[in-house]
């Protein structure tokens, strides 16, 4: 079986820099797993590799896709795979890397979702309809009398996980949270998930935040807002959204800045609870433990000599 390293942890802990410093070490190259980086017409609010990062290792599914045209996890998982093979190929090792939970288990699992949906739409019509027509609540309500233990999962204003988890469950006919039980491996793979004391994480978000602004963030959101008729899933994306309010003349611009660190901070917490719960992760503290590189290196040698 294929073997796959993945590195996952929350927003701003440093997943980048890490996977580059581990593939120069272990002659690998890189798959993104992050549902934004693939948009090719915005850049500081995805937190892109650079160009000088994308240089120094060969990194995939970045920049692949525009921002008009939809894009689905089965969308993803038929390009991650093509590039795990390109990858595997060159006898490199395909590490995947990124912060967006679903779109790596999906990858490195067979999950329902990405193997029975054998259509293009990753919703079903009829839900997205209902949706438009009765809201997000009602459409929540509606998961809560099919499957009570996923809705618990997810929150009402979460839309885009109601819909794919209500999909499920009318295309296969089964509970979405019996699924996820059935899940097979679909690589031999080894997690590392970075994390840290969540004071740290929240500084360096706020960091971020404020580099981002100075990098021409607002002149994205400005492009994503003039463009909300048109698109898609980046709509949903932290770092756009929380600017509406100020292109509408309803709120100050520190004000939007300060929501987006909050929203920022609560998709931190988020991303690591799915971690968590829902895949095998090795933790590493890459803020306070000198030698975490060489600990990852340690283990991801033992693993690939296996």
């Amino acid at each position: 079986m294929q073997k796959i390293l993945a590195i996952v942890g929350p927003t701003a802990i440093g997943k980048t820099s890490t996977a580059i410093n581990l593939a120069t070490e272990l002659n690998a190259e890189i798959i993104s797993g992050d549902s934004m980086q693939i948009y090719s017409e915005v850049k500081v609010g995805t937190a892109k590799p650079t160009s000088e990062e994308q240089a120094l290792i060969k990194h995939y599914l970045v920049d692949v896709q525009s921002v008009y045209e939809p894009y689905s996890v089965k969308d993803f998982v038929d390009q991650a795979q093509q590039a795990v093979s390109e990858i595997a190929h060159k006898n490199k090792l395909p590490i995947l890397v990124g912060g967006t939970g679903f779109y790596v288990n999906a990858l490195l699992n067979r999950m329902q979702l990405g193997e029975v949906n054998e259509h293009k739409q990753a919703v079903d019509d009829y839900w997205q309809s209902y949706l438009d027509k009765n809201g997000e609540a009602a459409l929540w309500q509606e998961l809560a009398k099919q499957d009570q233990v996923t809705a618990s999962k997810i929150p009402v204003t979460n839309s885009r996980r109601v819909l794919r988890a209500l999909t499920v469950i009318k295309r296969t006919g089964k509970k979405f949270s019996e699924q996820q039980t059935q899940i097979k491996p679909r690589y031999d793979y080894l997690i590392f998930g970075l994390n840290s004391d969540r004071q740290e994480i929240y500084h360096r978000i706020d960091l971020r935040v404020d580099q981002m602004m100075d990098a021409g963030l607002l002149d994205e959101a400005r492009f994503i807002y003039d463009n909300r008729q048109k698109e898609y899933q980046v709509l949903q994306a932290i770092g756009y959204k929380e600017f509406f309010p100020y292109f509408e003349g309803n709120k100050e611009l520190d004000d939007c800045v300060k929501d987006l660190k909050t929203a920022s901070r609560r998709y931190a917490k988020r991303q690591l609870t799915y971690f968590r719960h829902q895949l095998p992760i090795t933790w590493v503290d890459p803020l306070n433990d000198p030698d975490y590189l060489i600990k990852m290196k340690q283990k991801a040698e033992e693993w690939l000599n296996e």
